[in-house]
């Protein structure tokens, strides 16, 4: 038995209320089981229950044994003098609050065959317990618990962007131009491309947004990519020399450059191209953000992120060596990306702290408009019988999965909690 289970067993009432006695004999009547607290403190708020001839109004704390209430200090805890009831497995110690007043304890009921049921859950192998059980589950259910796992996960994104918005005095430009640009990194390179951005204000950029070699030269010097001393095409001396220059007027200094990764990269995504990119972004989009919050459909932001490296970058990934002639357009794929772990994120968190709910509508429409994500984790509910329609429902598989069934975490999952308690 596990104290997890225990919870589980107590947030979904999974046991018979009738004939409940504390440990000295009063009968215990369960009016409010309460709510699940995830933060620090007892397990269950603001529970309600008749002890004898009284009715209590507090807290329950939850435990496998009775004697982890001192095991993890609680008695010298004031948060849990509030608890009314200490539910546990096993009864092996009488307990107290900080000032030595004793706690009614309940050894709760446990269905053996219900814990049976979960332990098979978890026994199973592969990445996804249920995935030969999910299908099992009422298709309503499924999409009701997918959608709260969108809304879950973009609260999750906006957590960074709340620290970015803390930096920068509540600048929502400054703070989009950073998030923008760690998405521009794509996953590998995401940290040196936010450095980058936080070590040059978007306020400086849009100083030189008229002169387009020279924001390139500031974002490649910043980013470390000019600081080399071997012999390189002529462009690159170009953009060292202008970037001399303007590192000295505005006392820059560079990030490292061996922070960036150019190993098992596809050309395309080479930082040097994408950094190039992200010059041209900042070069005609003065307000980068009040510009994709006047956006009301995903073509509208196609045509805001129609993006082109500059000339040399048509022949070129990187400074050192020529490649075949092509304009370095931004791609389907690498928009859909943008747009999913940035400009998404940001709408809905500018919605929430402004109350605009048709911000955050919008945000989440924009993800039934892009076609679902494919890697290692959507192609793993694929063979699970569950395909993703759009980005709307392969970010909740990819939520799913990543902070519940990669964690075993099926009794806070609403398909495992309906699996184990129908026994399948």
């Amino acid at each position: 038995m596990t104290e997890e289970f225990i919870q589980f067993i107590w947030k979904y009432g999974l046991f018979d209320r009738t004939g409940l006695f504390s440990d000295s004999g009063d009968e215990i009547q369960v009016i409010s089981l309460g709510e699940h607290n995830g933060d620090s403190g007892p397990d269950f708020l603001n529970a309600r229950l008749k002890i004898g001839s009284t009715t209590w109004a507090g807290n329950v704390e939850i435990h496998l044994r009775s004697s982890d209430w001192f095991l993890h200090g609680h008695q010298e805890d004031k948060a849990y003098d509030s608890v009314i009831l200490h539910v546990v497995y096993q009864h092996n110690q009488t307990v107290t609050r900080s000032n030595g007043e004793t706690i009614p304890i309940l050894v709760l009921p446990c269905d053996e065959k219900l814990y049976g049921s979960y332990q098979k859950l978890l026994a199973r192998k592969g990445m996804i317990p249920c995935q030969d059980r999910i299908h099992r589950v009422e298709p309503l259910l499924l999409d009701c618990w997918l959608s709260s796992l969108v809304v879950e996960r973009l609260r999750k994104k906006t957590e960074h962007i709340a620290g970015y918005l803390r930096n920068n005095n509540g600048n929502w430009e400054e703070a989009f131009y950073i998030s923008l640009a760690r998405s521009f990194g794509f996953g590998l390179n995401a940290s040196p491309f936010e450095l980058t951005a936080t070590s040059i204000s978007l306020t400086i950029l849009n100083r030189h947004r008229n002169n387009p070699l020279q924001v390139e030269a500031l974002l490649m010097g910043q980013a470390g990519l000019l600081t080399e001393g071997r012999i390189f095409p002529e462009y690159y001396s170009i953009l060292r020399n202008e970037y001399g220059y303007l590192q000295k007027k505005y006392k820059l200094k560079p990030i490292e450059y061996h922070l960036w990764k150019f190993l098992r990269l596809r050309p395309v995504n080479f930082p040097t191209l994408r950094l190039a990119q992200f010059a041209n972004l900042i070069q005609q989009s003065e307000g980068l953000f009040s510009r994709v919050l006047a956006c009301h459909d995903l073509q509208e932001l196609k045509r805001f992120f129609t993006l082109q490296a500059s000339e040399f970058w048509n022949s070129h990934y990187t400074f050192e060596k020529t490649s075949k002639h092509s304009v370095k357009t931004l791609g389907e794929d690498a928009f859909n990306s943008l747009v999913i772990n940035t400009i998404i994120p940001f709408l809905f968190i500018y919605g929430s702290m402004n109350g605009e709910e048709e911000i955050k509508n919008r945000a989440l429409e924009l993800l039934n408009r892009i076609p679902a994500e494919a890697n290692r984790i959507t192609r793993k509910w694929d063979l699970a019988g569950i395909r993703a329609s759009s980005a709307f429902y392969s970010q909740a598989l990819l939520q799913l999965y990543g902070d519940y069934c990669n964690h075993r975490h099926c009794l806070s999952c609403s398909v495992g909690t309906n699996l184990i308690t129908a026994g399948i």
